[in-house]
């Protein structure tokens, strides 16, 4: 049985979380296309988790020239820090029209209220050594470890002729920057490409989602209990609902609700779906269908508070 203290604890988490708000909304950050004017950060909001309506509309909240070092910014990610009030967003660093393999850096954002936003630009073959042959930096992401007490920022990246590895490193404290040298965190043990991770903490469990790059284009998964072990169990098969190419999964849980929506670009059809599990190995498209003003290509969807609705909506 759990005990006052613990209880007590689990509830001022929660509080915090909140900020003593409940989540009665979602935002999803996205970007829209390969054209140099549709890679940067759009924001759209939505009440029940199906029927989205883009803000400022359908232009950009933030100007890819002014945060990046290329120009452009594409897969959008956002994350709630764990004091509730503090929200990180990294991005791919990138204008595709310079080629796949052009890139060497993401940005790293903050913001206090989802309007306002601090930059910084990282750039890994100049920040670190060793990397002298790096061809591209794609689709980081945030998560809190709770093991480290840090935020570790994981991306993909491909050296030479090699594959496309998931890599992670530990933000400093400002999220400003890399405080650490980036490390492998995964690579399937066929030893092919994998990029566009997303990992969901569940149950004592990390769920990571990927992309097989070059043989299949499809969502696979694998789990661990460890972020850093290196010891990942694969699950077999895809996780898409379709024949045809996918990429950009995100995954968010619905609110007040043990289903998880896991969504992907269907990038060769201009499609965009939603699928819903329970457990996150098994899924079925949603039972409610999913309306967007707007085309999105990878982003990410986190639950908001009215306050914060009202915030973005008065803004955009």
């Amino acid at each position: 049985m759990r005990s006052l203290l613990t209880i007590i604890l689990s509830l001022s988490a929660c509080l915090s979380i909140h900020a003593g708000e409940p989540y009665v909304a979602y935002l999803f950050a996205y970007f829209q296309g390969n054209h140099i004017s549709q890679e940067a950060v759009c924001f759209a909001v939505s009440k029940d988790g199906y029927n989205f309506r883009a803000l400022n509309g359908n232009k950009p909240v933030l100007d890819s020239k002014t945060i990046s070092s290329t120009g452009g910014v594409r897969d959008p990610h956002i994350l709630r820090a764990e004091d509730g009030k503090t929200f990180y967003m990294v991005l791919t660093d990138m204008v595709s029209a310079n080629g796949w393999d052009s890139n060497r850096a993401m940005v790293m954002l903050r913001s206090t209220d989802l309007i306002h936003w601090t930059h910084s630009v990282v750039n890994i073959q100049k920040r670190f050594r060793g990397n002298k042959d790096l061809k591209r930096v794609w689709a980081p992401q945030t998560i809190y470890d709770s093991k480290k007490g840090r935020y570790m920022l994981y991306w993909s990246m491909k050296h030479g002729n090699g594959p496309d590895i998931i890599y992670y490193a530990y933000a400093n404290k400002n999220f400003t920057d890399l405080a650490t040298k980036p490390r492998p965190l995964f690579l399937p043990s066929d030893g092919k490409s994998c990029i566009d991770g997303d990992i969901v903490f569940k149950d004592g469990t990390y769920h990571l989602f990927y992309k097989t790059e070059g043989h299949g284009n499809g969502i696979r998964k694998a789990t661990t209990s460890d972020l850093t072990s290196g010891c990942w169990t694969e699950e077999s098969g895809y996780k898409q609902l379709t024949s045809e190419a996918v990429e950009g999964s995100g995954t968010f849980r619905l609110i007040g609700q043990d289903k998880y929506i896991l969504m992907y670009d269907v990038y060769m059809k201009g499609q965009y779906h939603f699928t819903e599990t329970t457990d996150l190995s098994h899924f079925r498209f949603t039972d409610r269908p999913v309306n967007m003003d707007f085309h999105p290509r990878h982003g990410s969807i986190i639950p908001i508070t009215q306050t914060e609705l009202d915030r973005l909506v008065k803004e955009w």
